[in-house]
């Protein structure tokens, strides 16, 4: 196996030495070092693969969305059917990875990308009026007709059914979007890539010092795993063993989502996409919980660029 070195800065304090009385020396005492985010780990063992950056076949088009950020609708090139058109909308992340996802998928296809900033409140707060959401999907059927027009298939445009792909803070869109109970029933399938977060009770107080889960940020993912147990959605959760300290990690959201099912997961030890260490995993009915090895940032990017793989197992689901 082909190593590659994987390296997160740390940020070290120096112990000062200030003067104290007539020449004199005593050491300062320093604040405590910020909690750990990102994750300070290095390792030399995965091989941390990513996807060749590419120009994929087909036409993109453009319009300023959320917070006034652009977003980028993409219809692949096999895409024929305005009709009969199934909508995959990604949150953050470099657009050509959700595009070569998006095109090895079957049926036709039309991908909307959506980057704002950093933060998963940069990713709620838009969608807190429900109309902000209405108002993408309106810019991407016209969009998507436009680039529809230009390959040969003209409109009306049809979406019969929609996913929502969540990398990372990502997830934060996706959370305040599903909580409109009309979008909830319109939403089919949702990915949520290594991005499952919330925050502790109180806040940064993590879980070995007493700290607790605040779930008010989970309760509409586990209405939809549950539904999606039932074979009413599909429901695809992964993530790394990264462990921020400011916030809960996806390991913890995804045992307490886990509990909250009455599900347990099953070890196992698998290679996945990217040179991905699988060590766990959790199904019934349409859900699917996958763990990975990985403590380190380039674990997270890993799951991004495993997202080919991950479109098309929620798509077998």
């Amino acid at each position: 196996m082909k190593l590659r070195s994987a390296r997160v800065a740390a940020v070290c304090l120096p112990l000062f030495l200030a003067p104290r009385g007539a020449g004199a020396q005593e050491p300062v005492q320093l604040p405590p070092p910020a909690a750990q985010n990102p994750s300070p780990m290095v390792e030399h063992t995965r091989l941390h693969e990513r996807l060749p950056e590419r120009v994929v076949p087909g036409t993109e088009r453009t319009f300023i969305g959320p917070a006034g950020k652009p977003v980028v609708v993409f219809v692949p090139a096999g895409t024929r059917r305005a009709d009969d058109l199934r909508l995959v909308i990604h949150f953050l992340g470099t657009k050509y990875v959700p595009e070569t996802a998006v095109a090895g998928l079957k049926g036709d296809h039309v991908l909307a990308v959506v980057n704002i900033a950093p933060g998963t409140s940069a990713y709620a707060r838009p969608f807190q009026d429900p109309a902000a959401y209405d108002s993408l999907l309106a810019a991407i059927t016209r969009e998507t007709g436009a680039a529809l027009a230009r390959q040969g298939s003209p409109p009306p445009v049809h979406f019969r059914d929609v996913t929502l792909v969540g990398f990372s803070a990502g997830h934060g869109a996706i959370r305040t979007i599903l909580r409109d109970s009309a979008h909830y029933a319109a939403v089919d399938a949702v990915l949520l890539i290594d991005g499952m977060h919330t925050g502790y009770i109180p806040d940064r107080k993590v879980a070995a010092d007493g700290g607790q889960l605040d779930t008010t940020n989970l309760t509409v993912f586990l209405r939809f795993a549950r539904d999606a147990v039932a074979g009413r959605k599909r429901f695809l959760v992964t993530h790394s063993e990264i462990f921020p300290g400011t916030f809960a990690s996806t390991t913890e959201t995804a045992d307490w989502l886990l509990g909250a099912l009455g599900l347990q997961r099953s070890p196992v030890l698998r290679w996945g996409p990217r040179g991905m260490q699988q060590l766990s995993e959790a199904r019934k009915g349409r859900f699917a919980l996958l763990g990975f090895a990985g403590n380190a940032g380039p674990d997270h990017i890993d799951q991004l660029h495993s997202e080919p793989e991950l479109l098309k197992m929620l798509d077998r689901m």
